[in-house]
């Protein structure tokens, strides 16, 4: 009845349901509260009522937060196309609302390093660490001499790093989000790299693919070679334990003077010999990319052309546009990989991330922990 009285009308539950996205009615009248929607149409029922204007506005809303863009910033979004169509305005309103948000970002940053500087303590800095815990609870952080005591906890907890070596491990225990649904080979893999960069958020950016361990210990036991990127990954990966495994190493862009990710990419766009390069890996090797973007995107084509067979890509590459497309490609490959979602990449990551599954299948050759999970 409700339907041929406002013909061309939907329910909220209706609206949902064309717009997909794991869209609920509750999430709808939470934008409602927001300002992201509109307040509807009311039937005599005082059911709401939605058109097609709405569906492609929530739409919209689904695919921004998608992106990452976090509620606030798709309602300014939002306001600013339906103020105008001046592309400079909005490009301004974007990079102001980055600011915003890399601040913020900088904020937090520094909250965590102070809780850090607390929890990451190994054993032999903890009688230091519950004596400044308990110091820190009674202070009078408001007056100078609060503020001067508050000096003298933090030295006093940096004067014990002069005592011992640091523990990574035992930080790492402190510090670490739960990884226990990922298995034990896997729980390393994320830590070498979390200590890799010095940054624990990391690990909610680490993506690996369901088979990627299973089948990068299956290459590397079957002496697979290793193509990198360029000459720098190169001498960062374990070379000695490669060779026992019968592992050879391949440089793809090999030229010793292209160390960074802007000569790589540049590199790699002038010259085809890479690309044709490239097509000649062998079926069922480990590809490294730490530098160049345009590297991984090429590597997604082969694939998808079945020219090329890989049995892992480790594809880290560095860049603020095409990094984190060729990741966001990689990632839809049916390919087993290991990458890092979004801008963060870099040499030192893709070959520690290479290194830490070496290790693993030295250290544990017999481990099957992975295939639980």
């Amino acid at each position: 009845m409700l339907k041929r009285i406002y013909s061309g009308c939907l329910t909220i539950k209706e609206l949902t349901q064309a717009v997909g996205g794991g869209i609920t009615p509750r999430m709808v009248r939470h934008y409602h509260e927001l300002g992201l929607l509109p307040q509807p149409e009311r039937s005599p029922s005082n059911y709401r009522l939605y058109n097609q204007q709405d569906v492609i506005r929530l739409q919209r809303i689904v695919a921004l937060k998608e992106q990452g863009f976090q509620l606030n910033h798709i309602r300014n979004i939002l306001e600013v196309e339906l103020e105008t169509d001046n592309n400079a305005n909005f490009m301004a309103q974007l990079q102001q609302q980055y600011r915003s948000v890399m601040q913020q970002i900088a904020q937090l940053r520094q909250t965590a390093s102070a809780l850090e500087g607390l929890l990451g303590r190994d054993r032999h800095c903890q009688i230091m660490q519950a004596e400044v815990l308990a110091q820190l609870k009674l202070l009078e952080v408001e007056t100078k001499v609060g503020l001067g005591g508050l000096a003298r906890l933090w030295h006093g907890l940096d004067a014990e790093v002069h005592t011992h070596p640091e523990v990574f491990a035992e930080s790492l225990q402190h510090i670490l989000p739960d990884l226990s649904e990922r298995s034990e080979i896997e729980q390393h893999l994320i830590s070498q790299l979390v200590l890799a960069c010095g940054d624990v958020s990391l690990v909610s950016f680490i993506r690996v693919s369901k088979e990627a361990i299973a089948v990068s210990r299956q290459a590397l036991a079957s002496a697979c070679e290793i193509v990198v990127d360029i000459r720098t990954i190169a001498t960062a990966i374990d070379q000695t334990r490669l060779v026992h495994l019968g592992c050879k190493v391949t440089t793809l862009i090999n030229n010793p003077h292209i160390t960074t990710a802007i000569e790589a990419e540049k590199e790699f766009w002038q010259h085809q010999q890479w690309r044709e390069t490239l097509e000649k890996v062998s079926e069922g090797c480990i590809v490294v990319i730490g530098y160049a973007p345009s590297v991984l995107l090429e590597v997604c084509t082969l694939i998808n052309q079945e020219k090329i067979q890989p049995s892992l890509v480790i594809g880290m590459p560095i860049g603020f546009s095409h990094a984190p497309a060729a990741k966001r490609r990689l990632m839809q490959q049916t390919s087993p990989f290991i990458t890092i979602e979004g801008t963060i990449g870099g040499g030192l990551l893709a070959a520690t991330a290479l290194n830490a599954l070496v290790e693993s299948l030295i250290e544990k050759p017999n481990c099957h922990c992975y295939l639980n999970f």
